[in-house]
């Protein structure tokens, strides 16, 4: 077998003396103890082959004081929502440690009562809940412990006898103990395991990871570094001398060279993706659209590749996950699809791609139905994959968020360099089944998953055009606002980083498309970026416009060409390129365009702009006419008088002008006596897309214009 190029194994020994001092320095308000504690957490979280995202704890016994300022011996432990990558201090809340000692003489202890007494025994009443498994930290003799689920420890004890292996390896300096379920039962366990062996450095924990602890932080770090090396080096060895497992062999028909490889490939990826978004959309009535939707997120790296072409991937992939704490965010299995054909064609492989996720849905019921006796009066999670592999194409996630899905990824992209090893080693044997059942259900994880009530456009993929400044960048970013991803172009590259700079520092996720929207190419690109990005397109607002002026009978041929070119043309090309993606998705959609008062009122001088502005509505009408029957709405904005670039080159003081007025009296010219600002019209658009029964209608956002009102 082929090592990997990305195993992970391996982990670096990353001390440094002048920085751990430099962290007592910045800390010393907080102790050398804690200062200490954050350095060397620091270390281990910021290493992907021992922690990812939010897994791992850590912590050191000390003293802090009390409200009074008598010193109190504390533990400081890991807090639930810190990452061990970035924890500050405040990430290490502080429980007093002689009630937590006192609990080792209970038979037992329910998790509600568990996280009751260590809130209770908060110094600071507003810290973040401690980790789960504070008390086996508590418990333990020693000043700091770490732990993780590095991955070539979990390759190491994810085999049919790891106690064996781990004897071998490690020799008798750690000891081993069978899997048992965090929290109060773990604690006990553990130390029941090292009465048996005292003087040993840590504990291995069968289908979980290793705690290592020591009197000092680096003490504890170094031998954590030591051990999980020395798991590695002997994965590593057997790599070396075991030759390809046979099921490891790629299976014969795939396309070369894989989807997304070159142009083709990519357009091939981006016509793949939305047929896997709607396959795995569920309908429903209490979401936006009767939709629940997903962002996709794919990967095709070299390794990925290899795994999701083996012969034997129905069989490797879907043994369960590498350690329980995958399980919320992975699902215990992911979803097989079938090999992507050769050909451009994927009618066919679609239907193939709906029929596996249904029958993903039903085992998941099938797997729920037997298991929910082991704790009653469970209510079935979603049972949509969030690991989806395709042979011919790699790996693909499913989740609320880019964010979730890219998490998903890296959890799914260690598994492949575990289970490789692991086979290399051995055999593969994960958790059993029921087990990873019980720490999906269980409230303590799913509560990491800080579950809340989601934005309206939460899942859905918007594009905007035109949105590198005034009505575009206020409609982008008040999509964001409600939870949409965006996909935002414009013409002007500078303007589409300033305007990508200020959505994500508002919280929004976005990528931009620079180039002129009347070029199909561009427009091609705008809605691949959305499929390839995040599988899919929801909403397109095609809002990129230019004012032309002049008396009709004095404006050249080309001069209305090139008007027609941008302010109709490239929103039928956008809206033409929208509607395709959505009918492949099959959970309908939204156009939006940005018509113009101008349409129904037209202004003296403005002919070349006017005339396509009232074309966009009608193609408006005829979108809702065509395709109302498969869920897309379409809906416009007539907007006046907005002060933003397209009023620029003098275009705003000559429309004042032409009408006597100041400019100030001439962007208050409405029944309102206010001027309408560009936010006023991002509100408009944002307020159609939420209105799922309205189809077909303009919407003035003008202040007031009877002359300009619809009709």
């Amino acid at each position: 077998m082929t090592p990997s190029k990305h195993s992970y194994l391996s982990v670096e020994n990353r001390w440094n003396a002048a920085e751990a001092k430099d962290a007592v320095i910045k800390y010393a308000a907080q102790g050398e103890d804690l200062a200490l504690r954050v350095y060397s957490a620091r270390l281990i979280g910021g290493d992907p082959g021992l922690v990812l995202h939010g897994g791992g704890n850590a912590s050191v016994k000390t003293t802090r004081p009390d409200v009074t300022g008598d010193p109190v011996e504390v533990l400081c432990v890991k807090g639930s929502g810190w990452d061990m990558g970035t924890i500050e201090p405040p990430g290490f809340p502080a429980v007093r440690l002689a009630p937590l000692l006192k609990m080792r003489q209970l038979k037992s202890l329910s998790d509600a009562a568990m996280v009751n007494a260590l809130r209770g025994n908060l110094l600071d009443s507003s810290a973040p809940n401690p980790s789960v498994e504070a008390l086996v930290h508590a418990f333990l003799p020693y000043k700091f412990v770490d732990h993780t689920h590095a991955d070539a420890v979990v390759a190491l004890v994810d085999q049919p006898d790891p106690q064996a292996l781990c004897k071998e390896v490690f020799g008798g300096k750690l000891a081993v103990l069978p899997f048992v379920f965090p929290g109060f039962p773990l604690a006990g366990q553990v130390m029941d395991l090292l009465d048996k062996h005292p003087g040993v450095e840590g504990v291995v924990l069968v289908n979980h990871g290793l705690f290592t602890f020591g009197t000092t932080a680096e003490e504890s770090y170094q031998r954590h570094i030591q051990y999980v090396n020395m798991a590695a080096a002997r994965l590593e060895d057997a790599t070396r001398k075991t030759k390809a497992k046979p099921e490891f062999t790629p299976r014969k028909g795939l396309p070369q060279p894989p989807a997304g490889d070159t142009p083709q490939g990519r357009g091939k990826l981006a016509q793949l993706m939305p047929l896997l978004r709607g396959a795995l959309a569920s309908e429903t009535p209490h979401t936006q659209g009767g939709w629940q939707r997903w962002i996709l997120h794919h990967r095709q790296g070299e390794d990925l590749l290899a795994f999701a072409n083996g012969q034997g991937l129905e069989d490797y992939a879907r043994r369960g996950v590498a350690t329980p704490d995958h399980v919320i965010r992975t699902k215990n299995r992911p979803l097989v699809l079938p090999p992507l054909p050769e050909g451009d064609d994927l009618g066919e492989w679609a239907g193939q791609v709906r029929q596996a996720v249904r029958n993903y849905r039903e085992e998941y019921d099938r797997y729920f139905l037997a298991h929910q006796g082991r704790s009653p009066g469970l209510k079935i999670l979603d049972p949509n994959p969030r690991v989806i592999w395709v042979p011919g194409a790699g790996l693909f996630t499913a989740a609320a968020s880019l964010k979730e899905a890219r998490i998903s990824a890296d959890l799914a992209e260690h598994t492949v360099a575990i289970i490789r090893s692991a086979e290399a080693l051995g055999r593969y044997t994960p958790l059993n089944e029921a087990e990873i059942f019980d720490m999906e259900y269980w409230s303590l994880e799913q509560a990491k998953l800080g579950k809340g009530k989601e934005a309206p456009l939460a899942r859905q993929v918007v594009i905007v055009t035109g949105a590198g400044s005034g009505i575009g960048l206020a409609t982008a970013l008040a999509f964001a606002r409600q939870g949409a991803h965006l996909v935002i172009g414009d013409l002007f590259e500078d303007r589409l980083v300033e305007a990508q700079r200020i959505i994500e520092q508002a919280g929004g996720q976005v990528v931009s498309v620079a180039g002129d929207i009347s070029r199909p190419d561009v427009q091609t690109a705008l809605v691949e970026t959305a499929a390839l990005t995040y599988g899919g397109l929801d909403i397109l607002v095609s809002n990129a416009g230019r004012v032309w002026q002049g008396a009709m009978a004095d404006v050249d041929d080309q001069t209305l060409r090139e008007s027609f070119e941008v302010n109709f043309f490239s929103h039928q090309g956008m809206a033409a390129h929208a509607v395709h993606l959505m009918l492949s998705q099959g959970t309908g959609g939204h156009l939006l365009f940005n018509a113009s008062k101008s349409a129904f009122n037209p202004g003296p001088q403005l002919g070349p702009y006017t005339l396509p502005k009232a074309a966009v509505v009608a193609l408006m009408k005829q979108y809702a006419l065509d395709y109302g029957g498969d869920s897309i709405r379409s809906n416009a904005i007539n907007a006046d008088r907005i002060n933003t670039r397209l009023f620029g080159d003098g275009v705003l003081e000559t429309r004042s002008k032409a009408r006597g007025l100041s400019v100030s009296d001439y962007l208050a010219g409405n029944l309102l006596k206010q001027e309408v600002l560009a936010s006023d019209v991002a509100d408009g658009f944002v307020h159609l897309a939420l209105s799922e029964k309205t189809t077909g209608t303009v919407l003035p956002v003008d202040g007031g214009n009877i002359a300009a009102s619809p009709r």
